[in-house]
């Protein structure tokens, strides 16, 4: 019954590789992406949040959110902006520029991955580029969102990364050259992959004492109530079962969860039970006794209050609010353009 929690959310949230850029710049250059709320019309117009991603293949330079301290990246190492906060890209620190129409994409649509961008001055290549998109639900309920900092560096300088993050990383550049049939799909899901062992290694070098979901994933108590109730949702879990099988007294485990999670444990598994009812109501096919009963309830009636207690909108609201498309990203075209300061 116990479950992969981080997975289970992974799945439930709906994350989806988008988009893929394979960009040569050269400096000077500084460049602002659209916001996250011009972007997503363009990317991918059913999800709710945008994340993106760069990673430098060659060269190096200098990232940050607006009005941060500038990050060195170099090559092999990844930045995320897990919030899809406006943030700059630049050759050196404290540059800034108007953010990027969105409309500058529209030449993208209908056509295969990558899409490659030639950025910058006339001068020869200072840095190369894979960026990326990456898209999933935020509402009702992503713990895993909810508990990411807004920008996460990692992968190890000039490619040295041996591990499963380095091995991605040049396949993801392989493909991106190579124009093979299927290469859509495969940077699509290299995006997810990336993403995936990026959260691992961050939650891997979490600090002794650190709080949040992530933290309670990695502590071995609330580790397995985390993974019991995503494996079991449905089941009729009290406190007390919960303790029993995590191996702690019931007061302990409700002390121990809600300071790492935040939540009492019933809580949590009420919020998460809206979450797996919201994408099944998101994909438009399933009945409401279904999916009362997929998550523990007994009766439409219940479950129709209980969600809109929580969520705020009746489950039927939710549905007609999202539409019944499932999410897809808009195809973005292996055309080159130039963009120039």
């Amino acid at each position: 019954m116990a479950a992969d929690a981080l997975s289970d959310v992974l799945r439930t949230v709906r994350l989806t590789g988008a988009a893929f850029f394979d960009v040569v710049v050269k400096a000077p250059w500084v460049a602002e992406p659209p916001t996250r709320e011009r972007m997503l019309p363009k990317i991918l117009p059913r999800a709710e949040h945008l994340i993106s991603y760069y990673v430098v293949t060659e060269g190096r330079c200098f990232a940050s959110l607006i009005g941060a301290e500038p990050i060195l990246v170099e090559a092999g190492e990844v930045i995320v902006f897990t919030k899809g906060d406006p943030h700059v890209m630049s050759s050196s620190p404290g540059m800034r520029a108007d953010p990027v129409a969105p409309d500058a994409f529209d030449a993208a649509a209908g056509s295969a991955l990558p899409f490659s961008i030639n950025y910058g001055g006339d001068g020869p290549p200072s840095a190369k580029l894979v960026c990326g998109f990456l898209a999933c639900d935020a509402h009702p309920f992503n713990p895993l969102l909810d508990n990411l900092p807004a920008v996460i560096k990692t992968g190890n300088p000039q490619g040295s990364d041996s591990n499963w993050l380095g091995q991605l990383i040049r396949v993801a550049i392989n493909e991106s050259t190579s124009q093979r049939a299927g290469g859509e799909s495969v940077l699509a899901k290299l995006s997810e992959l990336m993403l995936i062992e990026v959260v691992r290694r961050h939650l891997e070098a979490l600090p002794p004492g650190q709080a949040g979901w992530l933290a309670g994933l990695r502590d071995p108590f609330v580790g397995k109530a985390l993974s019991l109730m995503h494996g079991g949702p449905a089941r009729n879990w009290t406190i007390e079962e919960l303790a029993r099988e995590a191996g702690l007294s019931r007061s302990v485990l409700a002390e121990r969860f809600a300071d790492l999670v935040g939540l009492p444990p019933m809580q949590y598994l009420a919020r998460w039970r809206m979450q797996i009812a919201a994408g099944l109501l998101s994909g438009g096919s399933t009945n409401m006794a279904t999916v009362a009963a997929e998550i523990g309830y007994g009766s439409e009636a219940a479950f129709s209050r209980a969600f809109k207690k929580m969520v705020g909108v009746p489950p039927s609201a939710w549905r007609h609010r999202l539409g019944h498309d499932e999410l897809r990203p808009m195809p973005v075209a292996s055309r080159n353009i130039d963009l120039h300061l």
